[in-house]
């Protein structure tokens, strides 16, 4: 779990310590972790810029991007392609490459012919 420091109006402070204090949270980390999680839940472009730019960065993988954006990643491939944004070709270390092959087993393919393929039976 990652730490920040910030900075914040005193009256959000405040209002923050009274919900904690009223039992609404277990703490202010809770508090704005509930904050920042609302937010990103109500606001799909920006997290998906979000994701986009720690792409761009390489900073995470397209599996990362994908479920960061919450969405699937050939949807995450149209994405940065819609923004410009080169895709890598492989793996960056062992860890992404056994991360990517555990998230390539959970993809679901449709076993069924395609109504335009025709059967040997």
């Amino acid at each position: 779990m990652a730490r920040i420091t910030g900075s914040y109006p005193d009256d959000l402070d405040l209002l923050i310590e009274g919900a904690v204090e009223a039992g609404v949270f277990g703490g202010k980390s809770d508090a704005l972790r509930e904050f920042v999680r609302e937010y990103f839940e109500d606001h799909e472009n920006e997290r998906i810029a979000a994701a986009v730019a720690l792409y761009e960065r390489e900073r995470i993988t397209l599996g990362d991007a994908a479920r960061l954006a919450d969405v699937d990643r050939w949807t995450m491939r149209d994405i940065l392609r819609e923004h410009g944004v080169d895709l890598r070709l492989g793996l960056a270390d062992e860890k992404n490459a056994a991360y990517e092959a555990e998230a390539a087993t959970e993809l679901e393919f449709d076993d069924e012919p395609a109504d335009n393929e025709t059967s040997d039976s």
